[in-house]
């Protein structure tokens, strides 16, 4: 039986994985669910205390945008079978210039709380069915909303300082990402179309796929 620990993206609750299916006789997915960091954990200190939740040997670690930091690190120091990252970055010089920027101002440090928080406000005053839905499913899968941890997060993604990657890492990551835009992004399994939730979004391909991946 082969373990696969999936890592949600930052202020993602485990729901994301939702449409992850694949053949139980082969595989147990294990999915996680973020920690309230203490403020001034390091991204090390914070991939120990995920590790955890890690019980067998050799497991598969999935993570989506920043969980795919978060399962970089956790790799440094266990041996994985596979560590993929999906809508993620392998290192600092995949980030957008946009996030470059707010990292050089320390932009990060007044934006995240409001904007989440304004999901349930914004909520209450929705018009139209479309933008009702869009709102809705923020609150179903962004139900992260600890100021601690969303001050902590971003900072943490923005201020990584990873500039080299282990080649065996696994890249998958769609065209029409807006968060981290495909020009930015080296060496990657690359997915047509897919934007920055295609975990939910394009799950046939990743039922489809996945399988293969992790058994090469």
């Amino acid at each position: 039986m082969i373990h696969v620990y999936l890592m949600p993206g930052m202020a993602a609750n485990p729901s994301i994985f939702e449409y992850l299916k694949l053949p139980d006789t082969q595989f147990t997915l294990h999915p996680l669910s973020w920690k309230i960091p203490e403020a001034n954990d390091t991204l090390e200190v914070y991939a120990k205390k995920m590790l955890e939740e890690i019980k067998e040997d050799n497991p598969v670690l999935i993570g989506v945008s920043f969980g795919g930091v978060i399962v970089q690190e956790m790799a440094k120091y266990i041996t994985t079978k596979k560590t993929i990252i999906i809508s993620s970055v392998k290192s600092k010089n995949e980030l957008p210039k946009r996030m470059r920027f707010s990292r050089a101002l320390g932009l990060y440090r007044i934006a995240p709380v409001s904007l989440v928080r304004n999901i349930d406000t914004l909520a209450n005053y929705a018009i139209g069915d479309r933008l009702k839905h869009k709102v809705a499913l923020y609150q179903k899968y962004l139900s992260i909303t600890n100021p601690i941890y969303l001050n902590w997060a971003l900072q943490q993604m923005l201020c990584w300082e990873q500039t080299e990657y282990n080649e065996d890492l696994v890249h998958i990551h769609g065209t029409d990402d807006p968060v981290f835009p495909y020009k930015y992004i080296d060496k990657c399994i690359p997915i047509k179309g897919g934007t920055h939730a295609m975990i939910i979004t394009k799950c046939k391909w990743f039922n489809n796929n996945l399988p293969k991946i992790i058994g090469n």
